[in-house]
């Protein structure tokens, strides 16, 4: 009976001395993968790359509110985000060149040839887009890809296939820092060759 009691004071002296350090480490993994740093590229879901040029503080409805401030030089835009809201609007870091390289291995599939109306996929494919998630992304670029001998496409079609190529293609060239141009005639050759 004496070694039981032993033994209870003893694991929870060695318990307290592991759980502050991993706790400690969690939470210091948690704040450097939630923050963002000032000149790093992010993605906003409905808009895609943009570079976060800085936090500002501005007065709504009389309380101080810290904003993320993001700018979309493609398309002349600065948006801000509240820090608060971040997570919750889907900003998040450029995608791992895992996801891209899965994001490319889509692209190298068959299309799925859909039978619904037009109305239907092209919601499902804007959902897609705008879900910022580039392997979904990467599925509307192939889907709706068209070879020299294949039959032509709406104008709809061409846009919808236009606007989900330039979002794929600005966060890849974010991730291997090449131009946008040479981004797109990359995902284009694997596109060709499927």
């Amino acid at each position: 009976m004496a070694n039981t009691t032993k033994k209870s004071t003893k694991t929870p002296a060695k318990t307290p001395e592991k759980n502050p350090t991993k706790k400690t480490a969690a939470k210091s993994k948690k704040a450097s993968k939630d923050e963002f740093s000032k000149g790093e590229f992010v993605v906003y879901p409905t808009h895609g790359v943009g570079k976060l040029t800085g936090v500002e503080t501005q007065e709504i409805a009389g309380s101080a509110l810290r904003l993320f401030v993001i700018d979309f030089e493609q398309d002349k835009m600065r948006l801000r985000v509240p820090v608060t809201k971040a997570k919750d609007s889907g900003l998040r870091r450029l995608s791992t060149r895992k996801v891209m390289d899965d994001a490319m291995s889509t692209l190298k599939r068959r299309a799925r040839v859909k039978r619904t109306m037009w109305s239907r996929r092209a919601q499902e494919y804007e959902a897609k887009i705008n879900s910022g998630d580039p392997v979904s992304i990467a599925e509307v670029v192939r889907d709706l890809y068209r070879k020299a001998d294949q039959p032509d496409q709406s104008y709809s079609e061409r846009q919808m296939y236009q606007a989900a190529l330039d979002r794929l293609c600005r966060e890849l060239s974010a991730i291997e820092k090449i131009d946008e141009d040479a981004a797109t005639k990359k995902v284009e050759k694997v596109l060709e060759a499927a």
